[in-house]
């Protein structure tokens, strides 16, 4: 005699790996939302390093970094007025003036209050001050 029996999933068996799936889930998800914010922290680090590379080459040429009120937009335009850009590279030192993260302006302050010259980002809040996605970001 040839018995067929067909095999599947109990109502229990499915519960428990539901169970299972479910306490996996509530322990890695919370780990992994906070992986935006740390990443647009990133980007922005890497932004303000590319911005200071520029920063070095203009003063290279001309021997001073651009003041407060000229700011990071002599990097892509011949900044007026003073210190003069003599020497300042035809084309620029970036192609166009980029955003941080949250789509906000990067921060420029020459001289600035934690090194020679301060380029940052506000964070997500545009505020300065804060903390997690708000906290400033820096090339401090």
């Amino acid at each position: 005699m040839n018995s067929t029996k067909k095999q599947g999933f109990t109502l229990i068996e499915i519960l428990i790996v539901v169970v299972i799936l479910s306490i996996l889930a509530i322990a890695v998800v919370p780990q992994f939302l906070d992986e935006p914010g740390k990443a647009r922290v990133a980007s922005a680090r890497v932004d303000i390093k590319s911005l200071k590379t520029a920063l070095s080459m203009y003063k290279l040429d001309n021997f001073n970094y651009p003041s407060t009120s000229q700011g990071l937009q002599a990097l892509v335009n011949r900044p007026g007025g003073d210190p003069e850009a003599k020497n300042w590279k035809p084309g620029g030192y970036i192609e166009r003036m980029i955003k941080d993260p949250w789509g906000n302006n990067y921060q420029y302050l020459n001289p600035g209050n934690h090194g020679e010259v301060d380029i940052y980002s506000m964070g997500a809040d545009g505020q300065p001050g804060g903390e997690g996605d708000n906290a400033d970001v820096g090339n401090w």
